[in-house]
C-alpha cells in the first residue's frame, strides 16, 4: 500500500530517511539528533541506520551548526540542520541572513549552498520563553532564502524530501504542535510541488489564508462559520518565499472578502505583505478590506497565557464577520 497514516514527525522522519537512502551526501546535523533522536524524536532511529558520520550530534552551538554546514555545501554535502527551538535560531541568525542567504550571489550563481535548516516553531504546547515564537518574518524578508512550512504529514512527507534535493538554502519551519497529529501520507506520489500554495477547503464568501499550524485553526473556524451559514474557503500557503499568489487571488477574486490568520506578531509581519499584495492584485474584486489576525505586537507570553495570545476560531471568526459587514 502506497497510503500510509503516519503522525506528522514521523513522516518527516520518513521523508530524511527517504531522502539519506537516495543520496549519501545528505548529511544530518543538531544537537542530539542522533543517539537521543532530538527533542521531539523526529530524526529518531536515523543515525543507527545511516551512522554517526552521516547524523552527528553537534556542540550547543547553533552558529556552529550552520557555518560547519554552510562548510559542508561547499564541498558538494546537504546538510540538514535542525534547531531545537525556534527561539535558539538567533545565534546563527547572522550565519543564515548574512553568509548563507548571499553567497550564491556573491559568486555570481557558480556555486550552489544547498542547506536545509529545520526549525521547530510555534506556540500551543505550554512551554517556556523562547520555546513557541514564530520568527518566520526575519526569513521571508531576507533574499537568497527559500521558507516553506507544512501543515499536514503528507505534505511533511513531501516538502522534507524536496528541500533537501533543492540547490538553494531553505528554512523549513515545522510547526511543533503538529508534530502528533496524525494524518494519510501517499509514499508513491507528491501532490504539489514545494512552493505552491493550495486551496484545502471551498467556499464562496470569505477566503481564510494561513500557514502550519495556523491552517487547523482556520479549517475549524470554517466548520463553525458554516454551521451558521457563512462559506468559507481556505488556502494553505505552504511556502512563505515565494509566495504562490494564484490560488490566493484567484479564490479572493471569487469571494470577494479574505482574512489572513498567524501565530507570529501582526506589525511588519508575512501577513502584511500578503495582505498587500492581494490588495494591490484583486483591488477590484474586493468587498471589505483584506482583514488580519494575529499574535499580539508584545513577546510570547508565559505558558498559562498563550491561549490569550495565539489566534483561536473564535477570534478568526471574528474577522469573518468584520468582512461580511462591510
Amino acid at each position: 500500500m502506497s497510503i500510509e497514516t503516519l503522525p506528522f514527525s514521523k513522516a518527516l522522519n520518513a521523508g530524511m530517511r527517504a531522502a539519506m537512502q537516495q543520496d549519501d551526501h545528505v548529511l544530518m546535523m543538531g544537537e542530539d539528533i542522533g543517539r537521543l533522536g532530538g527533542v521531539f524524536r523526529v530524526t529518531e532511529g536515523l543515525q543507527a541506520e545511516f551512522g554517526d558520520r552521516r547524523v552527528l550530534d553537534t556542540p550547543l552551538a547553533e552558529s556552529g551548526i550552520v557555518g560547519t554546514a554552510i562548510g559542508l555545501a561547499m564541498a558538494g554535502f546537504r546538510p540538514v540542520c535542525e534547531i531545537q527551538f525556534d527561539g535558539f535560531v538567533f545565534p546563527a541568525f547572522d550565519q543564515i541572513t548574512t553568509q548563507l542567504a548571499k553567497l550564491t550571489n556573491r559568486h555570481e550563481g557558480r556555486m550552489s549552498f544547498p542547506v536545509v535548516i529545520r526549525i521547530p516553531y510555534g506556540g500551543h504546547i505550554g512551554a517556556v520563553e523562547h520555546h513557541q515564537e514564530s520568527p518566520e518574518a526575519y526569513f521571508t524578508h531576507t533574499a537568497g532564502l527559500r521558507v516553506v512550512s507544512p501543515s499536514t504529514p503528507n505534505d511533511a512527507y513531501w516538502m522534507i524530501q524536496d528541500a533537501i534535493a533543492s540547490n538553494d538554502p531553505i528554512v523549513f519551519l515545522e510547526p511543533k504542535s503538529r508534530y502528533w497529529t496524525k494524518g494519510e501520507v501517499d509514499l508513491a506520489a507528491r501532490a504539489l510541488p514545494l512552493h505552491a500554495s493550495r486551496i484545502v477547503r471551498r467556499g464562496t464568501d470569505v477566503t481564510l489564508v494561513g500557514h502550519g499550524a495556523m491552517v487547523t485553526v482556520l479549517l475549524q473556524a470554517a466548520a463553525l462559520a458554516e454551521s451558521e451559514g457563512v462559506s468559507c474557503e481556505v488556502v494553505d500557503l505552504r511556502s512563505l518565499s515565494p509566495v504562490d499568489y494564484g490560488p490566493i487571488v484567484e479564490s479572493v477574486r471569487r469571494t470577494g472578502r479574505m482574512v489572513y490568520g498567524q501565530e507570529a506578531p501582526g506589525f511588519t509581519s508575512l501577513g502584511s505583505e500578503i495582505a498587500a499584495t492581494v490588495t494591490e492584485q484583486a483591488f477590484f474584486s474586493l468587498e471589505a478590506p483584506v482583514l488580519r489576525v494575529s499574535g499580539f505586537d508584545v513577546p510570547f507570553p508565559a505558558a498559562k497565557l498563550e491561549g490569550a495570545y495565539l489566534p483561536d476560531a473564535d477570534r478568526i471568526l471574528e474577522a469573518v464577520d468584520r468582512a461580511l459587514a462591510y
